[in-house]
């Protein structure tokens, strides 16, 4: 909707005093779908060219411009080959190139690195620091929590369609997460996952204790008193422990103690 692209059944999305659906507002927005839109049969620099037509831009300046822009993705070299040799990754890059191309005050990017490589993600958030840098503004939708405190001067955290915290990413940290985080890595995965988490949880702070793929995570209060029993407790199981490390609350740990879930958990 505030692309402009479904009308609201009520009220009125407003986009420096002018309404969402107003024309001339859809020009100054640029919209990253979460599913790349984008032609398998035309090359990477011709979808560019194709887009940059439909915002009644052409010329050699404007090729030069998506050359670019396709440069800043790392898809120069690929600028000539046909879309449908591009990876998932490659075509959410792609799409995200193409967002660029009308120079928009405003963009809306939902889920822009979904199926990147690290690496490759981590290209795209300079890229994103970059355009925000330049004073324009980025809503940004991710189940990346490392992606929104990266990227975001502020957050809001959603559960079932509703927001139920925002603010700064230090400050949501501050306000729900933990005093301390420990994270266990075991020398070898758990063959009772849920034993180990009940043998945890009484040292936890309100009981979280998170298992996934060999590792521990546990909200804790006092990390100091706690740690040397958590590692008595595993030791007295018969678990082994690779490292054991005293952190800093993430925002996924925040999303956790709002909704009592993970977001691998959906």
């Amino acid at each position: 909707m505030i692309a402009g692209i479904l009308e609201p059944d009520s009220g009125e999305i407003s986009i420096d005093g002018l309404n969402a659906l107003d024309p001339k507002t859809r020009g100054r927005v640029g919209y990253c779908p979460q599913e790349p839109i984008v032609y398998d049969d035309l090359t990477g620099l011709e979808n560019m060219m194709f887009y940059a037509g439909l915002h009644g831009l052409s010329g050699g300046h404007v090729k030069q411009r998506c050359r670019k822009l396709l440069d800043q993705m790392g898809l120069g070299e690929y600028a000539s080959r046909k879309v449908k040799t591009y990876s998932g990754g490659m075509k959410k890059r792609l799409s995200f190139a193409i967002t660029l191309i009308g120079d928009p005050e405003l963009l809306l990017l939902d889920e822009p690195t979904t199926g990147m490589d690290p690496r490759i993600r981590r290209s795209v958030w300079e890229s994103i620091l970059r355009i925000k840098e330049e004073g324009k503004t980025i809503i940004l939708a991710t189940h990346y929590m490392e992606e929104a405190d990266e990227l975001s001067d502020r957050v809001a955290i959603m559960d079932l369609g509703k927001i139920v915290a925002e603010g700064s990413p230090e400050d949501l940290k501050n306000r729900y997460g933990p005093k301390a985080v420990i994270d266990v890595e075991l020398s070898k995965p758990a063959t009772d996952p849920e034993a180990v988490i009940e043998e945890v949880k009484p040292y936890a702070s309100e009981g979280r204790v998170m298992y996934r793929n060999g590792e521990l995570r546990v909200h804790v209060d006092d990390p100091d008193v706690v740690a040397p029993k958590i590692v008595s407790e595993l030791v007295g199981m018969g678990i082994g422990l690779k490292t054991l490390k005293i952190t800093t609350p993430t925002l996924e740990d925040v999303f956790l103690r709002l909704t009592g879930r993970r977001l691998i958990e959906g």
